[in-house]
Protein backbone atom coordinates (compact mmCIF):
# COMPACT_ATOMS: atom_id res chain seq x y z
CA UNK A 1 0.00 0.00 0.00
CA UNK A 2 2.47 2.64 0.94
CA UNK A 3 3.84 4.65 3.04
CA UNK A 4 0.70 6.90 4.34
CA UNK A 5 1.41 10.97 4.52
CA UNK A 6 -0.65 13.59 6.19
CA UNK A 7 -0.14 16.51 3.91
CA UNK A 8 -2.29 19.64 4.08
CA UNK A 9 -3.67 21.55 1.00
CA UNK A 10 -4.25 25.56 0.53
CA UNK A 11 -6.17 26.28 -2.51
CA UNK A 12 -7.44 30.24 -3.67
CA UNK A 13 -9.18 30.11 -5.86
CA UNK A 14 -10.66 32.78 -8.71
CA UNK A 15 -13.15 34.16 -6.67
CA UNK A 16 -10.47 35.69 -4.51
CA UNK A 17 -12.77 35.96 -1.43
CA UNK A 18 -10.37 33.28 0.70
CA UNK A 19 -8.38 29.92 1.22
CA UNK A 20 -9.97 26.49 1.18
CA UNK A 21 -7.62 24.62 3.60
CA UNK A 22 -7.81 20.46 3.74
CA UNK A 23 -5.76 17.99 5.79
CA UNK A 24 -5.87 14.35 4.01
CA UNK A 25 -4.02 11.47 4.79
CA UNK A 26 -3.20 9.28 1.92
CA UNK A 27 -0.23 7.25 0.11
CA UNK A 28 0.00 9.69 -2.86
CA UNK A 29 -1.84 6.67 -5.05
CA UNK A 30 -4.63 4.76 -4.14
CA UNK A 31 -5.51 5.54 -1.14
CA UNK A 32 -6.88 8.72 1.41
CA UNK A 33 -8.78 9.80 4.02
CA UNK A 34 -9.98 13.24 4.72
CA UNK A 35 -9.33 14.54 7.90
CA UNK A 36 -10.34 18.26 8.29
CA UNK A 37 -11.68 21.09 5.94
CA UNK A 38 -12.23 24.72 6.44
CA UNK A 39 -12.90 27.53 4.86
CA UNK A 40 -10.69 31.00 5.71
CA UNK A 41 -12.29 34.52 4.54
CA UNK A 42 -9.89 37.00 3.47
CA UNK A 43 -10.21 40.49 5.08
CA UNK A 44 -11.90 42.85 3.00
CA UNK A 45 -8.50 45.07 2.03
CA UNK A 46 -7.08 41.99 1.32
CA UNK A 47 -9.93 41.07 -0.97
CA UNK A 48 -10.03 44.21 -2.49
CA UNK A 49 -6.41 44.48 -3.33
CA UNK A 50 -6.48 41.34 -4.85
CA UNK A 51 -9.47 41.97 -7.18
CA UNK A 52 -7.56 45.75 -8.35
CA UNK A 53 -5.02 43.93 -8.93
CA UNK A 54 -6.41 41.29 -10.97
CA UNK A 55 -7.94 43.91 -13.34
CA UNK A 56 -4.63 45.79 -13.80
CA UNK A 57 -3.17 42.48 -14.92
CA UNK A 58 -4.56 41.40 -18.63
CA UNK A 59 -1.16 40.57 -19.75
CA UNK A 60 2.99 39.73 -18.99
CA UNK A 61 3.86 43.22 -19.45
CA UNK A 62 1.28 44.42 -16.98
CA UNK A 63 2.50 41.64 -14.84
CA UNK A 64 6.04 42.83 -14.72
CA UNK A 65 5.11 46.84 -14.67
CA UNK A 66 2.93 45.98 -11.48
CA UNK A 67 5.95 44.02 -9.63
CA UNK A 68 6.49 45.93 -6.67
CA UNK A 69 2.40 45.84 -6.02
CA UNK A 70 3.28 42.12 -7.06
CA UNK A 71 5.96 41.11 -4.34
CA UNK A 72 4.07 43.54 -1.15
CA UNK A 73 0.34 41.58 -2.13
CA UNK A 74 2.57 37.87 -2.24
CA UNK A 75 3.49 38.33 1.07
CA UNK A 76 0.32 39.53 2.30
CA UNK A 77 -1.22 36.48 0.95
CA UNK A 78 1.68 34.36 2.31
CA UNK A 79 1.19 35.19 5.56
CA UNK A 80 -2.19 35.11 5.80
CA UNK A 81 -1.77 31.44 4.64
CA UNK A 82 1.26 30.81 7.27
CA UNK A 83 -1.36 32.46 10.23
CA UNK A 84 -4.76 30.12 9.06
CA UNK A 85 -2.39 26.78 8.94
CA UNK A 86 -0.72 27.72 11.57
CA UNK A 87 -3.80 28.14 13.83
CA UNK A 88 -5.53 25.03 12.90
CA UNK A 89 -2.59 22.49 13.59
CA UNK A 90 -2.10 23.76 16.97
CA UNK A 91 -5.98 23.90 17.77
CA UNK A 92 -6.08 20.09 16.31
CA UNK A 93 -3.03 19.06 17.50
CA UNK A 94 -2.01 17.57 13.90
CA UNK A 95 1.43 16.81 12.80
CA UNK A 96 1.87 16.87 8.84
CA UNK A 97 4.55 15.88 6.52
CA UNK A 98 3.70 18.51 3.49
CA UNK A 99 1.82 21.22 2.86
CA UNK A 100 0.87 21.88 -0.46
CA UNK A 101 0.42 25.32 -1.42
CA UNK A 102 -1.96 26.39 -4.74
CA UNK A 103 -1.15 30.04 -3.98
CA UNK A 104 -3.96 33.42 -5.71
CA UNK A 105 -3.56 32.93 -9.29
CA UNK A 106 -3.34 36.27 -10.67
CA UNK A 107 -2.36 35.49 -14.17
CA UNK A 108 -2.04 32.59 -16.40
CA UNK A 109 -1.73 32.11 -20.08
CA UNK A 110 -0.12 29.00 -21.46
CA UNK A 111 0.87 30.34 -24.85
CA UNK A 112 3.17 32.20 -23.01
CA UNK A 113 4.21 29.48 -20.54
CA UNK A 114 3.28 31.59 -17.89
CA UNK A 115 1.46 31.29 -14.48
CA UNK A 116 1.58 33.40 -11.61
CA UNK A 117 0.36 32.44 -8.52
CA UNK A 118 0.92 34.82 -5.52
CA UNK A 119 2.45 32.63 -2.67
CA UNK A 120 6.08 32.57 -1.56
CA UNK A 121 6.97 28.93 -0.35
CA UNK A 122 10.11 29.78 0.95
CA UNK A 123 8.74 32.27 3.55
CA UNK A 124 5.41 29.78 3.87
CA UNK A 125 7.88 27.01 5.05
CA UNK A 126 9.87 29.51 7.29
CA UNK A 127 6.83 30.31 9.22
CA UNK A 128 5.21 26.99 9.77
CA UNK A 129 7.94 24.96 10.18
CA UNK A 130 6.67 22.83 7.67
CA UNK A 131 8.24 21.17 4.19
CA UNK A 132 6.12 22.93 1.63
CA UNK A 133 5.38 21.88 -1.82
CA UNK A 134 4.69 25.34 -4.34
CA UNK A 135 5.08 26.23 -7.79
CA UNK A 136 2.97 23.50 -9.14
CA UNK A 137 2.19 24.66 -12.88
CA UNK A 138 5.44 25.60 -14.03
CA UNK A 139 7.13 22.04 -14.95
CA UNK A 140 3.79 21.17 -16.84
CA UNK A 141 4.37 24.18 -18.69
CA UNK A 142 7.68 23.42 -19.66
CA UNK A 143 6.22 20.16 -20.80
CA UNK A 144 4.73 22.43 -23.56
CA UNK A 145 1.41 21.71 -21.39
CA UNK A 146 -1.44 24.03 -20.35
CA UNK A 147 -0.56 24.23 -16.55
CA UNK A 148 -4.31 23.38 -15.97
CA UNK A 149 -6.07 21.50 -15.03
CA UNK A 150 -4.34 19.82 -12.28
CA UNK A 151 -6.57 18.08 -10.10
CA UNK A 152 -8.11 14.85 -12.35
CA UNK A 153 -5.39 12.61 -11.01
CA UNK A 154 -7.44 13.43 -7.69
CA UNK A 155 -10.44 13.04 -9.13
CA UNK A 156 -10.12 9.92 -10.26
CA UNK A 157 -8.86 8.58 -7.24
CA UNK A 158 -12.09 9.55 -5.48
CA UNK A 159 -13.97 7.84 -8.27
CA UNK A 160 -11.90 4.60 -7.65
CA UNK A 161 -12.30 4.97 -4.04
CA UNK A 162 -15.89 5.41 -3.65
CA UNK A 163 -16.58 2.45 -6.09
CA UNK A 164 -18.61 5.03 -8.41
CA UNK A 165 -20.13 3.25 -11.63
CA UNK A 166 -18.15 4.66 -15.24
CA UNK A 167 -18.73 6.55 -16.88
CA UNK A 168 -17.78 9.70 -14.89
CA UNK A 169 -17.91 12.97 -15.76
CA UNK A 170 -16.60 15.47 -12.54
CA UNK A 171 -17.42 18.87 -13.54
CA UNK A 172 -15.72 21.78 -11.16
CA UNK A 173 -17.34 25.17 -11.68
CA UNK A 174 -15.19 27.49 -9.43
CA UNK A 175 -14.06 30.93 -11.49
CA UNK A 176 -13.30 28.47 -14.38
CA UNK A 177 -15.60 25.80 -15.13
CA UNK A 178 -13.61 22.27 -16.38
CA UNK A 179 -13.98 18.79 -16.59
CA UNK A 180 -12.79 15.18 -15.43
CA UNK A 181 -13.76 12.65 -17.54
CA UNK A 182 -13.52 9.11 -16.35
CA UNK A 183 -14.19 5.91 -18.81
CA UNK A 184 -11.99 3.31 -16.76
CA UNK A 185 -9.43 3.18 -13.98
CA UNK A 186 -6.21 3.63 -15.95
CA UNK A 187 -4.46 6.55 -15.25
CA UNK A 188 -3.56 6.86 -19.05
CA UNK A 189 -7.34 6.91 -20.67
CA UNK A 190 -8.36 10.11 -18.03
CA UNK A 191 -9.08 13.15 -19.65
CA UNK A 192 -9.33 17.10 -18.76
CA UNK A 193 -10.72 19.82 -20.14
CA UNK A 194 -11.14 23.45 -18.93
CA UNK A 195 -14.50 24.36 -20.88
CA UNK A 196 -14.94 28.20 -20.08
CA UNK A 197 -16.26 30.67 -17.46
CA UNK A 198 -17.64 29.25 -14.39
CA UNK A 199 -18.57 31.52 -11.61
CA UNK A 200 -16.32 34.79 -12.65
CA UNK A 201 -17.76 36.44 -15.17
CA UNK A 202 -21.01 36.39 -12.97
CA UNK A 203 -18.76 37.14 -9.58
CA UNK A 204 -17.32 39.85 -11.60
CA UNK A 205 -20.88 41.87 -12.74
CA UNK A 206 -21.89 41.52 -9.01
CA UNK A 207 -19.21 43.17 -7.87
CA UNK A 208 -19.38 46.05 -10.26
CA UNK A 209 -23.04 46.50 -9.72
CA UNK A 210 -23.35 46.10 -6.06
CA UNK A 211 -20.68 45.70 -4.08
CA UNK A 212 -21.13 42.26 -3.25
CA UNK A 213 -18.56 39.12 -3.72
CA UNK A 214 -21.20 37.30 -5.44
CA UNK A 215 -25.14 36.05 -7.02
CA UNK A 216 -26.02 33.90 -3.56
CA UNK A 217 -28.05 31.31 -4.82
CA UNK A 218 -28.73 32.74 -8.42
CA UNK A 219 -31.23 35.44 -6.75
CA UNK A 220 -30.22 38.47 -9.09
CA UNK A 221 -30.31 35.99 -12.09
CA UNK A 222 -34.22 34.45 -11.12
CA UNK A 223 -35.53 38.42 -11.02
CA UNK A 224 -33.96 39.22 -14.44
CA UNK A 225 -34.91 38.34 -18.03
CA UNK A 226 -32.43 36.79 -21.06
CA UNK A 227 -31.99 38.67 -23.86
CA UNK A 228 -31.69 36.03 -26.44
CA UNK A 229 -30.67 37.80 -29.48
CA UNK A 230 -27.75 39.26 -26.92
CA UNK A 231 -27.17 35.50 -25.33
CA UNK A 232 -26.79 33.67 -28.79
CA UNK A 233 -24.36 36.33 -29.84
CA UNK A 234 -22.30 35.80 -27.26
CA UNK A 235 -22.42 31.95 -27.41
CA UNK A 236 -21.29 32.27 -31.15
CA UNK A 237 -18.63 34.88 -30.31
CA UNK A 238 -17.21 31.80 -27.20
CA UNK A 239 -17.25 28.95 -30.00
CA UNK A 240 -15.20 30.86 -32.43
CA UNK A 241 -12.44 31.84 -30.22
CA UNK A 242 -12.67 28.44 -28.14
CA UNK A 243 -12.43 26.82 -32.29
CA UNK A 244 -9.40 28.80 -32.93
CA UNK A 245 -7.17 27.45 -30.08
CA UNK A 246 -7.03 24.51 -27.25
CA UNK A 247 -6.22 26.95 -24.29
CA UNK A 248 -6.65 26.56 -20.91
CA UNK A 249 -8.55 29.49 -19.51
CA UNK A 250 -8.11 32.59 -17.16
CA UNK A 251 -10.98 34.23 -16.15
CA UNK A 252 -8.85 37.86 -17.95
CA UNK A 253 -9.99 35.97 -21.40
CA UNK A 254 -13.65 36.80 -20.68
CA UNK A 255 -15.10 40.19 -20.15
CA UNK A 256 -18.56 41.98 -19.32
CA UNK A 257 -18.77 44.13 -22.74
CA UNK A 258 -21.99 42.31 -24.17
CA UNK A 259 -24.28 42.94 -20.89
CA UNK A 260 -22.99 46.54 -21.01
CA UNK A 261 -25.73 48.70 -19.72
CA UNK A 262 -27.95 45.79 -18.77
CA UNK A 263 -29.61 46.17 -14.92
CA UNK A 264 -28.02 44.10 -12.26
CA UNK A 265 -31.01 41.51 -12.51
CA UNK A 266 -30.98 41.23 -16.36
CA UNK A 267 -27.25 40.91 -16.77
CA UNK A 268 -27.06 37.95 -14.37
CA UNK A 269 -29.34 35.90 -15.97
CA UNK A 270 -28.04 36.53 -19.33
CA UNK A 271 -24.36 35.63 -18.03
CA UNK A 272 -25.95 32.59 -15.80
CA UNK A 273 -27.54 31.51 -18.71
CA UNK A 274 -24.41 31.93 -20.62
CA UNK A 275 -22.39 29.61 -18.62
CA UNK A 276 -25.00 27.10 -18.17
CA UNK A 277 -25.23 26.62 -21.93
CA UNK A 278 -21.64 26.48 -22.68
CA UNK A 279 -21.43 24.00 -19.92
CA UNK A 280 -24.06 21.76 -21.22
CA UNK A 281 -22.88 22.17 -24.33
CA UNK A 282 -19.64 20.60 -23.43
CA UNK A 283 -21.33 17.88 -21.86
CA UNK A 284 -23.40 16.57 -24.92
CA UNK A 285 -19.93 16.54 -26.50
CA UNK A 286 -19.38 13.63 -24.40
CA UNK A 287 -21.24 11.39 -26.12
CA UNK A 288 -19.29 11.47 -28.60
CA UNK A 289 -17.02 9.41 -26.27
CA UNK A 290 -19.44 6.88 -24.70
CA UNK A 291 -22.52 7.05 -27.17
CA UNK A 292 -24.73 4.25 -25.43
CA UNK A 293 -23.80 4.58 -21.86
CA UNK A 294 -25.50 6.48 -18.96
CA UNK A 295 -22.70 9.16 -17.42
CA UNK A 296 -22.92 10.11 -14.16
CA UNK A 297 -21.63 14.29 -13.38
CA UNK A 298 -20.71 15.05 -10.49
CA UNK A 299 -20.65 18.66 -9.73
CA UNK A 300 -18.14 20.61 -7.39
CA UNK A 301 -17.02 24.05 -6.79
CA UNK A 302 -19.25 26.79 -5.61
CA UNK A 303 -21.44 27.08 -8.56
CA UNK A 304 -23.17 24.09 -7.68
CA UNK A 305 -25.01 26.12 -5.10
CA UNK A 306 -25.96 28.55 -7.57
CA UNK A 307 -29.32 27.02 -7.79
CA UNK A 308 -30.50 29.10 -11.32
CA UNK A 309 -27.19 27.98 -12.71
CA UNK A 310 -27.70 24.71 -11.45
CA UNK A 311 -31.52 24.22 -13.35
CA UNK A 312 -29.98 25.72 -16.46
CA UNK A 313 -27.48 22.54 -16.41
CA UNK A 314 -30.43 19.98 -15.99
CA UNK A 315 -32.21 20.94 -18.65
CA UNK A 316 -29.99 19.57 -20.65
CA UNK A 317 -31.87 17.57 -23.15
CA UNK A 318 -30.64 14.01 -23.35
CA UNK A 319 -31.40 10.66 -20.86
CA UNK A 320 -27.95 10.19 -20.98
CA UNK A 321 -26.82 12.15 -18.14
CA UNK A 322 -27.45 11.72 -14.63
CA UNK A 323 -26.53 14.79 -13.01
CA UNK A 324 -25.84 15.02 -9.16
CA UNK A 325 -23.69 17.26 -6.62
CA UNK A 326 -20.79 15.54 -5.44
CA UNK A 327 -21.93 15.70 -2.18
CA UNK A 328 -24.21 12.70 -2.72
CA UNK A 329 -21.44 10.10 -2.36
CA UNK A 330 -20.31 11.92 0.84
CA UNK A 331 -17.83 14.18 -0.96
CA UNK A 332 -17.58 17.76 0.93
CA UNK A 333 -17.83 19.92 -2.75
CA UNK A 334 -16.13 23.11 -1.00
CA UNK A 335 -13.05 21.19 -0.37
CA UNK A 336 -12.32 18.79 -3.43
CA UNK A 337 -9.40 21.15 -4.74
CA UNK A 338 -8.11 21.79 -1.81
CA UNK A 339 -7.83 17.86 -0.76
CA UNK A 340 -6.70 17.59 -4.56
CA UNK A 341 -3.37 20.28 -4.13
CA UNK A 342 -2.73 18.32 -0.40
CA UNK A 343 -2.53 15.11 -2.73
CA UNK A 344 -0.29 16.67 -5.34
CA UNK A 345 1.88 17.67 -2.86
CA UNK A 346 2.36 13.45 -1.60
CA UNK A 347 2.93 13.21 -5.40
CA UNK A 348 5.46 15.37 -5.89
CA UNK A 349 7.46 14.19 -3.25
CA UNK A 350 7.35 10.67 -4.35
CA UNK A 351 7.96 12.01 -7.88
CA UNK A 352 5.23 10.64 -9.40
CA UNK A 353 2.89 12.60 -12.61
CA UNK A 354 0.17 14.97 -11.17
CA UNK A 355 -0.24 15.64 -15.25
CA UNK A 356 -0.97 14.55 -18.24
CA UNK A 357 -1.06 14.10 -22.41
CA UNK A 358 -4.60 13.73 -21.89
CA UNK A 359 -5.58 16.48 -19.09
CA UNK A 360 -2.87 19.11 -19.93
CA UNK A 361 -1.21 18.63 -22.96
CA UNK A 362 2.25 18.08 -21.80
CA UNK A 363 4.26 15.69 -23.70
CA UNK A 364 4.54 13.06 -21.39
CA UNK A 365 3.73 12.24 -17.78
CA UNK A 366 5.23 14.70 -15.23
CA UNK A 367 5.42 15.13 -11.54
CA UNK A 368 5.70 19.16 -10.83
CA UNK A 369 5.73 21.07 -7.41
CA UNK A 370 8.85 22.84 -6.21
CA UNK A 371 9.41 21.47 -2.80
CA UNK A 372 11.08 23.45 -0.27
CA UNK A 373 11.92 23.33 3.55
CA UNK A 374 13.07 26.46 5.16
CA UNK A 375 13.44 26.22 8.65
Amino acid sequence: MGKIYTSLGLMSGTSMDGIDLSIIRSNGENEYEAVFDKYFEYDKDLYQDLTNLRCKIKSSKDLKFQVEIVKSLEKKITLFHAKVTNEVLKENNINIDFIGFHGQTIFHNAEEKLSKQLGDGKLLSSLTKKTVVYDFRQNDLIKEGQGAPLAPIFHQLIVNKNKIDLPVCILNIGGIANLTIITSHEVNNLKSYDIGPGNCLIDDWIRKKIKKKYDENGKFAKLGKTNKIILNQALDNFNYKKNKSNLSFDVNDFDLNFVRGFSLEDGASVLTDFTGKIITSSLISLLSIEKNKVWKVLICGGGRKNSYLMKSIKKINSKNFIIQTIDSYGINGDFVESQAFAFLAIRSHLNLPISFPNTTGCIEPCTGGVIVKNY
